[in-house]
């Protein structure tokens, strides 16, 4: 019999995905008002910290998925 995933798996899946997309978005260089820490025009002038913020959740989310989702052999 074919086993079913319980639906907040995906969810957890998408909000990994959403966050990692989001922290790779904040790096992108583009035309801002502000310099940020690092030294360039970024997506986020925050652009370290809301990296380091979204990277965060992100394995958050993934923990969470392992935990509890995942099975162990």
């Amino acid at each position: 019999m074919k086993e079913r995933k319980q639906p907040w798996y995906g969810i957890l899946l998408g909000l990994t995905i959403l966050f990692t997309f989001c922290a790779l978005l904040t790096l992108v260089p583009m035309k801002a008002s502000k310099l940020c820490k690092l030294g360039y025009y970024a997506h986020c002038s925050y652009t370290p910290i809301s990296t380091i913020i979204c990277l965060s959740l992100a394995l958050v989310t993934c923990k969470i998925r392992a935990k509890y989702f995942l099975k162990k052999d």
